[in-house]
């Protein structure tokens, strides 16, 4: 039975982490599964490592539905949560509930995520909320806000810091079942990790979130710029690199003509 977001909340009580990847397509997502991991996030960062895009920003709700529905035929036991793209939440009340309900419909999803902690993604989250629809938040450094902020850490100053811890509070009162941390220093994820009764997902936000979350491609050393804050298990890309070589040369040595 696939773990349900009631039982992930439950498990920052219990004092149990969760482990969590990002997944884009079938049969990665199949082995991530079978390997035990905890939850499996369908994040808009497909953009850049599927699609090749420089930044999340061109992610259509199509396409992050399509990639869902691959990823949600090779899950059994992972919460699966879907990320809302750039520009499908931030119009209005309205289009966050009518994009967030396509991908409960489409795919076997459980949950979407939204990104930011300013007042208009918290109503958006307490009216998602309210019509049946598990939301995960995410504050530090939100990607879809790339253009303003840049990709480095977030929170670094007291004023940043306070408005972060600010933001993650509404949040969790707003009624997310969890949220991820991205980019902070670890002392104020700690911080909010104490203070929030929901779970903290963490990524490169220190080792004291309830949670981890990485892009797969990163774990696997399958990215060719890998974030300083990953430590791949595996490099992936040498390995594939290397067979590959391998069937080419084979070939061009056998051709007999």
């Amino acid at each position: 039975m696939p773990l349900t977001v009631p039982q992930l909340q439950q498990w920052k009580s219990q004092g149990r982490a969760i482990a969590a990847l990002t997944a884009t397509e079938y049969t990665i997502a199949e082995i991530l599964d079978s390997a035990g991991i905890d939850l499996l996030l369908v994040g808009d960062s497909l953009a850049m490592v599927s699609l090749g895009y420089s930044t999340t920003l061109p992610l259509t709700l199509d396409q992050i539905i399509h990639h869902a529905q691959a990823v949600c035929r090779g899950v059994k036991n992972a919460l699966v949560v879907v990320d809302l793209p750039f520009l499908s939440y931030q119009v209005s009340l309205e289009q966050a509930i009518l994009s967030a309900g396509r991908i409960l419909k489409e795919t076997e999803a459980q949950a979407v995520k939204l990104e930011g902690g300013y007042p208009q993604a918290i109503a958006t989250i307490e009216r998602l909320v309210q019509v049946g629809i598990p939301v995960m938040g995410h504050v530090g450094l939100t990607p879809q806000a790339v253009r303003q902020t840049g990709y480095r850490q977030q929170g670094k100053d007291a004023t940043s810091a306070q408005a972060i811890f600010d933001q993650a509070k509404a949040i969790a009162k707003a009624g997310a079942f969890a949220i991820v941390l991205e980019n902070i220093p670890s002392t104020l994820a700690q911080e909010i990790t104490q203070t929030l009764p929901i779970p903290t997902i963490g990524i490169g936000a220190g080792e004291y979130c309830d949670g981890q979350v990485l892009v797969t491609h990163d774990l696997l050393g399958l990215s060719a710029k890998i974030p300083p804050f990953v430590t791949p298990y595996v490099n992936l890309r040498e390995i594939i690199t290397k067979a590959v070589q391998q069937y080419t040369s084979a070939i061009h040595h056998n051709h007999h003509g």
